[in-house]
């Protein structure tokens, strides 16, 4: 199994981040995804990186959303000017490190549209230069992401929707900018109509499982802390929603993480 998407850098892991990376092996995790969320965290998340025990941990590099309000002027530098160009150097600082550009996108829920929007369209650009795949967030904003997407060309990198939120009906937009759909612990929930109308509509060559640890943990774990073991039980839940085994869902996820990030070699 692959979790491709988990903050392991959060804080929240500090005091026992040895233990859940243990707990994700002995689970059979065999890869873990690490998206940092804002250029000062950038170093931290990069130190997570290893291949230890049949486990690789990979890091992408960004800034979320939602973290846009609190970014500081060291960090805003990165996209004063032209921004993608600045991006792009900041970046290159760490070339060969990183799998993927992001978490970036959108944020209805959080202030500063305008600004997300300028950032978000800085990482897509950068991506575009680094011929590498966005880790796209998206909430209460598909009215403005896909026309974002198609303007700068996502679809010659393409990328994850991560933890996605959209409709069903927007599988077929997203899929066509080259985008997959990586799911998270909201599936597993009793009252998920959405989430789960969304996975049974996505082709099984563009389905990814995800904890977004150490949030949106599944339904046995729900209103604690998520970890990356827990990734077993978002692929149960993708397995009831679309009616197959686990197995299966095992197979298609990771196989699908393997082609799209290029950061695990082996199952």
């Amino acid at each position: 199994m692959i979790d491709t998407h988990c903050h392991l850098d959060d804080p929240r892991f500090d005091p026992d981040r040895e233990d859940v990376l243990a707990r994700a092996r002995a689970a059979g995790v065999r890869g873990i995804l690490v998206p940092a969320v804002r250029p000062k965290t950038w170093d931290a998340t990069l130190a997570l990186a290893r291949d230890r025990d049949g486990l690789r941990v990979a890091i992408s590099l960004g800034v979320h959303p939602q973290c846009v309000p609190d970014l500081e002027e060291n960090e805003r530098s990165c996209f004063f000017g032209d921004a993608p160009r600045r991006l792009e150097a900041a970046l290159a600082a760490h070339a060969g490190r990183f799998v993927a550009v992001g978490e970036c996108g959108l944020d209805g829920a959080t202030a500063e549209m305008d600004e997300q929007e300028r950032i978000f369209r800085a990482h897509i650009r950068v991506a575009r230069a680094l011929r590498l795949p966005l880790v796209v967030h998206v909430f209460r904003a598909h009215d403005r992401a896909p026309a974002i997407l198609r303007e700068e060309g996502a679809r010659e990198v393409g990328g994850v929707l991560h933890s996605y939120s959209g409709g069903a009906d927007l599988v077929p937009i997203y899929r066509d900018l080259g985008f997959v759909f990586s799911f998270a612990g909201p599936i597993t929930y009793a009252n998920a109509r959405r989430p789960i109308e969304a996975a049974r509509a996505v082709p099984d060559e563009l389905l990814l499982a995800e904890t977004d640890a150490p949030d949106q943990a599944p339904a046995p774990h729900r209103g604690g802390r998520s970890e990356p073991a827990f990734v077993a039980s978002v692929i149960d839940g993708l397995a009831r929603a679309r009616g197959v085994t686990p197995d299966a869902i095992k197979s298609i996820t990771t196989a699908n993480a393997q082609r799209i990030f290029r950061a695990w070699s082996t199952p």
